[in-house]
């Protein structure tokens, strides 16, 4: 009953701060033509109020596609739709065809928010307080500690209440999805990863591990009997989950054709805006998009992503273990904001989740993860003016996260998961014994330069000839230190203990 009653309140804190972030400005507010994200989810509220299903995804008169023209998958549609009825009983204005496009009100900007909080608040939140609960070998205090640390993570925070998305709904669903195949509830897990790929196609940064550790318990379980039954019963649920979601657009092949084409837009290229992924870091030295063509892009950004997730797929096949499962999300997702083709900064988000369900075994290392992907959206944010929500919301977390958590204390190999490797190298190097020290020379020298780069985006002005100079720079921070954890959490991986206390964790 207590554990329940201290959950009750760290919702409560993670609400209020959502709430707070929410009074700030949004994407694109007072800023025609094209407003902002914000502006984006309105529009979609008026077009899927408006235009009957088979025009949604169509250019038209009433639908003018370079007008934030809907790009996500059938599921936003519904729930922009959704919203629109609520909008309409509340001002009809809001979803007005064509007179509504820009509006800005104090209401309107309460009711959009409310939204956010809503689907937070049914969909995310529950989830990550579940995920705490069930926990298993740590104190209460601990799973209390662990879901306020989840629910103060910055990044989200200031994406969805600050520059205006859901995030926090297909998150939500990827959540309850990993909770699923986790405790055996397989078929319910895959309905609900479904959901979350048919909420926005990013989700598919999560598909590979979802996938494999299923795959794996099946051949586990024996392809000739129980194993195969449940291969059958995934396949069901995931087609007809499927079906469901996108029944109103199988009437016309033109129709699933038409939504396909504007979830994958590849001529958009290779990456947008400043992204913290190594093809927008190697622009600086090599403009790629330049000089080659666009399905050369294609070929190689697939190649390097393939390989580059490849071994932890290989290692979760072979031994699907809900530890093993949570590491190797860490991991393709790493490697899909690295490597993909068509990256968003904010698809770094993908990555924090899994970070964030890692949180409770290597602290230090989650914590110095979630603080650089936060960072690495600092250009975003400072032009949405989201400056001090930014300040705020680091600077709580990492105080929940040094108090709740020794993030300081324990740097040994064992706690940082890296004795495996360790004793390894030692076969060949008897003096390897300084991993720790290098990774804390490591750690202070990211965060000097996010500190130092912070002050100099805020106070100077970059050189007229280099007006991106800063925002690059943050990029290319950023993109090495994924880099490192994308080697980190592969070493994890690769080299798990089978020890006993790994083995506890797993359960």
């Amino acid at each position: 009953m207590e554990q329940w009653s201290w959950m009750t309140v760290v919702v409560l804190i993670g609400l209020t701060v959502r709430w707070t972030v929410s009074l700030n400005s949004y994407s694109g507010a007072g800023k025609p033509p094209m407003f902002g994200d914000y502006e984006a989810q309105r529009h979609w509220q008026e077009i899927t109020f408006n235009l009957p299903i088979k025009q949604w995804y169509f250019n038209s008169s009433d639908n003018n596609l370079l007008y934030w023209g809907l790009d996500y998958p059938p599921l936003t549609a519904y729930h922009s739709l959704l919203c629109a009825y609520v909008a309409k009983l509340i001002n009809p204005d809001w979803i007005a065809l064509h007179t509504s496009r820009g509006y800005e009100s104090q209401a309107h900007k309460l009711f959009m928010r409310t939204t956010v909080f809503i689907a937070d608040l049914l969909i995310y939140i529950p989830a990550v307080i579940l995920y705490c609960c069930c926990l298993k070998a740590i104190s209460t205090k601990k799973k209390i500690a662990n879901a306020l640390c989840i629910l103060l993570y910055p990044g989200l925070i200031l994406i969805d209440y600050g520059h205006f998305q859901y995030n926090s709904v297909s998150l939500g669903f990827a959540l309850w999805g990993v909770l699923g195949v986790s405790y055996d509830w397989d078929l319910l897990g895959s309905l609900a990863f479904c959901l979350a790929i048919n909420y926005k196609q990013m989700e598919l940064y999560h598909s590979l591990p979802f996938f494999c550790f299923l795959l794996g318990k099946c051949l586990k379980k024996g392809l000739k009997g129980k194993g195969f039954r449940l291969l059958v019963k995934l396949a069901c649920t995931v087609v007809a989950s499927f079906i469901l979601c996108w029944l109103p657009f199988f009437t016309e092949r033109e129709q699933a054709l038409q939504v396909l084409r504007r979830l994958f837009p590849v001529d958009r290229g290779l990456f947008e805006d400043k992204v913290a992924n190594i093809w927008c870091s190697l622009s600086v030295f090599l403009k790629i998009k330049d000089i080659l063509p666009r399905h050369t892009q294609i070929i190689i950004s697939f190649c390097f992503t393939f390989l580059s997730l490849l071994p932890a797929c290989i290692k979760l096949i072979l031994h699907p273990s809900p530890r093993g499962f949570r590491f190797t999300l860490v991991s393709c997702a790493l490697s899909f904001f690295l490597f993909s083709f068509q990256v968003h900064e904010k698809s770094v988000l993908l990555v924090s989740l899994p970070v964030c369900l890692v949180l409770n075994e290597i602290p230090f290392m989650s914590t110095w993860f979630l603080l650089v992907s936060t960072f690495s959206m600092l250009p975003l944010l400072l032009k949405d003016e989201l400056l001090m929500p930014s300040f705020v919301t680091v600077m709580a977390f990492f105080i929940a996260c040094a108090t709740f958590f020794p993030i300081f204390e324990k740097m040994s190999e064992e706690e940082l998961q890296l004795k495996s490797f360790s004793i390894s190298i030692r076969k060949y190097l008897p003096r390897f014994t300084f991993l720790p020290r290098i990774i804390q020379h490591l750690f202070l020298t990211s965060v000097i330069f996010m500190v130092l780069l912070t002050l100099m985006i805020v106070t100077l002005d970059p050189p007229q000839k280099l007006p991106d100079l800063f925002s690059v720079l943050v990029c290319f921070v950023s993109c090495l230190n994924f880099l490192f954890f994308l080697v980190y959490f592969n070493i994890i991986i690769i080299w798990d203990s089978k020890n006993g206390r790994n083995r506890k964790k797993i359960n």
